[in-house]
């Protein structure tokens, strides 16, 4: 086709085919192409779970894999995200380029593409600047709230969400009640004061190794340590989130 093809993220919620919407696969079936990255053999059932997402929204688009690029670890993390990012858009282009699609092509986002996620980012990047439609997926937040079916939050209550780094950085974020807390590979909750907390935990959400934990933070806290550490030990990967609470 000729000009930039337009780009779909396709957001598929944390890991069970049933997590996709009615949307996710009506789009899944209307692409012509469909980028999937490969993040090296320890984590080869990421791509495949992908897969299997194509297979049952009954989608017959061409699928094309690509190396997912590393990230420098020496460079500033701002600095070596944005490299990071560079990256990926080139192998997004060189792939799309190569496949010569005759029609839309779709990236299979986990969970949500708005929330804690960078394939808006690295879309935007890419040059022509294709037509960028977005498809929303459930987040591992929702995921985690009803696999503990607690409430996200309290009665006209703040939350606040970020990051393991800001939550190791920052503490306690003034005014909030409660506390979401994304990519944290450092179980950062260590570093609160555990008095008058409770925490709920959850790895795998969705998928049939999901691991669930929760109680006041004093007494839930080391038991998520272990269990991350041996949950991530025999999968090679591990994605967990969690919700503290005061009170």
């Amino acid at each position: 086709m000729s000009g930039t093809p337009d780009l779909w993220l396709v957001g598929i919620g944390t890991g069970a085919p049933g997590h996709v919407t009615l949307e996710g696969q009506e789009a899944l079936r209307g692409a012509s192409l469909v980028l999937v990255p490969r993040k090296g053999p320890d984590k080869a059932d990421l791509a495949e779970l992908r897969h299997a997402i194509l297979r049952a929204s009954g989608s017959g688009a061409r699928v094309v894999e690509f190396d997912m690029p590393g990230r420098d670890p020496d460079l500033p993390y701002v600095r070596a995200v944005e490299l990071w990012h560079d990256e990926i858009a080139r192998r997004w282009s060189a792939a799309i380029a190569a496949a010569a699609p005759d029609g839309p092509v779709a990236l299979l986002v986990w969970g949500d593409p708005g929330l804690y996620d960078s394939t808006l980012r690295i879309a935007a990047r890419l040059d022509p600047a294709p037509r960028v439609r977005v498809v929303p997926g459930i987040t591992a937040l929702q995921a985690l709230t009803a696999a503990h079916a607690v409430p996200f939050n309290t009665v006209n209550g703040a939350v606040v969400v970020t990051t393991g780094r800001r939550l190791r950085d920052g503490g306690w974020p003034a005014g909030a009640e409660s506390v979401a807390v994304m990519l944290d590979g450092a179980c950062s909750f260590q570093d609160l004061d555990p008095a008058g907390l409770r925490i709920w935990w959850g790895a795998f959400l969705g998928m049939p190794e999901q691991v669930l934990d929760a109680g006041p933070l004093a007494e839930a806290g080391p038991r998520i340590v272990a269990r991350r550490a041996a949950a991530r030990a025999r999968h090679g990967w591990i994605m967990d989130t969690y919700l503290l609470r005061k009170g």
